[in-house]
């Protein structure tokens, strides 16, 4: 039976759970995969951690130059997060010849063609399924089953933590402000919520998912990205009038017109299988040219589901033999042929708080009109609060440009309207 031992760099969340898995596990694996799979090694600062979780004293590293030179370890799984040392050991670890296997998303959307060079030249497995959706086995799905089909587009939900707080606000009518300290009690949303609620976590993940999906380099800095705190829970209601949810969504298209990738609160019809993915679950909505519609659901986080993930790529390092990389240049930046296109295409949803007088309404129109905005609905609301009455618009899809010159043109207008919010819609 083959033999694998493996090294866990860093013991939190993930770490420790995939620990755990590995552990009770090892029998199962042996059995069903052919593999013995045990932990050689692993690198905690908090050396209570590894105590407590059972790990032998002797197995606890001082530093990564004795996990590199250990020979009883094959494959290294980095969980650490963030960029450094995360790199500087994934990379020290490659160059000792060990395979690598990360749930890092910032890392390797950063740097994937830094560490997937430093991989071919070793000839090792560079492997990052938990980098994006948790326990969600999207990238695999990309790699292995999906590769008959030109990939169109993909629409995700792949951040608990906007996820459940949207959620909430939509269920309790909380504000944002209360629902994210829940989050944060809960221990969804870190102390610095930064990264998840202003989107750059999504952004991350759908870089390297749109990179898979469409063959060709898609940096980070292509990603168009804006989070969720400014939503207002008058937004979240109206669309429910309206028959909508609003979810954080990553939405990558690839056209003639060229590829278009954002992050952005998005509200979606009722009847959209992404409504209904609420509180802490994603999802992945992909559609090829073959297999049309497939759709992705399960845990985006913790510690198990995404350890899940983890220890699906060792063992699937372990009864491979010959690795395979991108299907596309992986280089810094994007390939200079690819075309990226920047004024999107969208239905808009519009909250203006409009003065209570007549002919606002068909004044508004006619700005609309003027930038080629057909209006598909409207709710004009009775009751007036400090002199101004809301007023609700859903346009029909036109080009973002033309909303941004609208929106700009009708707060111009004296004793109009201002718009208070603007929400794509996407069908």
């Amino acid at each position: 039976m083959k033999k694998v031992g493996v090294a866990i760099l860093g013991l939190g969340v993930v770490g420790s759970g995939t620990y755990k898995i590995l552990i009770e596990h090892r029998e199962f694996y042996k059995k069903n995969h052919g593999v013995d799979i045990n932990v050689e090694s692993v690198l905690e600062l908090k050396t209570e951690r590894a105590l407590a979780l059972g790990i032998e004293e002797n197995k606890i590293a001082a530093n990564i130059a004795e996990i590199c030179s250990n020979p009883e370890v094959d494959i290294v799984v980095e969980v650490m997060g963030g960029v450094e040392p995360a790199k500087t050991f994934v990379l020290a670890a490659l160059n000792a010849g060990k395979s690598v296997v990360t749930s890092n998303k910032e890392l390797f959307c950063k740097y994937s063609h830094e560490l997937e060079k430093t991989a071919r030249k070793n000839k090792c497995g560079l492997f990052y399924e938990a980098s994006c959706v948790g326990g969600v086995p999207v990238i695999r799905t990309l790699i292995d089953n999906l590769q008959g089909n030109k990939i169109l587009s993909m629409t995700g939900i792949i951040n608990g933590t906007t996820n459940f707080i949207l959620t909430k606000m939509s269920d309790c009518g909380a504000s944002y402000s209360e629902v994210l300290k829940e989050a944060q009690r809960l221990g969804y949303a870190e102390a610095d919520p930064t990264a998840d609620v202003e989107g750059f976590d999504a952004a991350y993940k759908l870089s390297i998912l749109s990179s898979l999906s469409f063959h060709t380099k898609i940096p980070f800095s292509k990603v168009y990205r804006e989070g969720i705190t400014d939503i207002d829970i008058h937004d979240i209601n109206y669309g429910k009038r309206l028959g909508y949810a609003l979810k954080l969504l990553a939405v990558g298209k690839n056209s003639d017109s060229g590829i278009e990738v954002r992050v952005h609160p998005a509200f979606i019809k009722n009847s959209h299988p992404l409504a209904n993915v609420n509180d802490s679950y994603n999802a992945v909505y992909i559609t090829g040219d073959s297999v049309e519609d497939v759709m992705l659901y399960g845990r985006g986080a913790g510690a198990l589901p995404t350890g899940s993930a983890i220890v699906g790529d060792i063992i699937y390092c372990a009864t491979h033999d010959n690795f395979n990389y991108s299907t596309f240049n992986n280089t810094e930046k994007a390939d200079p042929s690819t075309k990226f296109v920047t004024n999107f295409e969208s239905a808009y949803y519009l909250r203006l708080d409009a003065k209570d007088k007549a002919g606002v309404l068909s004044k508004v129109s006619s700005v609309l009109s003027k930038h080629n905005i057909s209006v598909a609905e409207v709710i004009q609301e009775n009751r007036k609060v400090n002199g101004v009455v809301p007023l609700i618009i859903v346009t029909h899809e036109t080009f973002e440009k033309n909303v941004n010159k609208a929106v700009d043109e009708i707060n111009s207008v004296e004793n109009l309207a201002k718009v208070a919010s603007v929400i794509r819609v996407v069908s």
